[in-house]
């Protein structure tokens, strides 16, 4: 199943909320969140409050991306403030396989991120316990960087790697996603696609059909 996972990293933050409902109103069914500590990555972003608050207002499938050290810390409270998948980073993580299993506990499905210079290796012992593995294709704090075409290989390695386990893990890419790049990701097995930039910008109805356009030939 195909989906993609809007970034409200890009939304306009003065009509946050009017910009969510133009995304669910387009068939969009995932957000993607982007949480920042200013120490895993150079950047700050958004923290509980904002999603406890957009989460009153919105249904869609909240997909919470931890880009922060030590995220076993928050793990919980996330949960609590409305998060349905909880994906922290393989590098800012002591313990992943502990991490993964307390987000289980907390009611969430668990993702693990991987920056683009990060080998498969480091998912040999947990892959069989993840609900998604998130690919980034740009490294990670800012948004609306350009794609690293030397991760495409990884995506298709991974997809094997998968498909060998004999398990449903969904396959997220995140970083530089756009008109231009979709068909290269979903060929080489991406099945979530955060796009943040080429939602946002301009009108995001028509920007969101051109992704499920995309999707549908898959």
């Amino acid at each position: 199943m195909h989906q993609l996972s809007t970034s409200i990293l890009a939304a306009d933050f003065n009509k946050l909320g009017e910009q969510i409902e133009e995304v669910e109103k387009a068939g969009c069914q995932w957000l993607h969140i982007d949480v920042m500590d200013g120490m895993f990555v150079p950047s700050i972003s958004m923290g509980m409050p904002v999603i406890a608050s957009i989460r009153k207002k919105s249904n869609l499938f909240f997909d919470v991306h931890l880009m922060v050290e030590k995220p076993e810390r928050y793990v919980e409270e996330f949960a609590r403030c409305g998060a349905d998948m909880i994906t922290v980073h393989v590098e800012a993580c002591n313990h992943l396989d502990r991490t993964i299993e307390l987000i289980h506990d907390s009611g969430a499905k668990a993702g693990v991120a991987l920056n683009p210079a990060t080998s498969l290796t480091t998912l040999d012992h947990v892959l069989d316990k993840v609900d998604m593995v998130l690919l980034m294709t740009v490294n990670p704090g800012f948004g609306g960087q350009k794609y690293i075409a030397s991760c495409t290989p990884k995506i298709r390695e991974l997809r094997k790697r998968i498909k060998d386990l004999g398990r449903e893990i969904d396959i997220e890419v995140d970083g530089g996603v756009n008109d231009a790049t979709i068909e290269t990701v979903l060929e080489a097995g991406a099945n979530i696609i955060v796009a943040g930039s080429a939602v946002f910008k301009g009108d995001i109805a028509k920007n969101i059909h051109m992704f499920q356009e995309q999707f549908s030939k898959y």
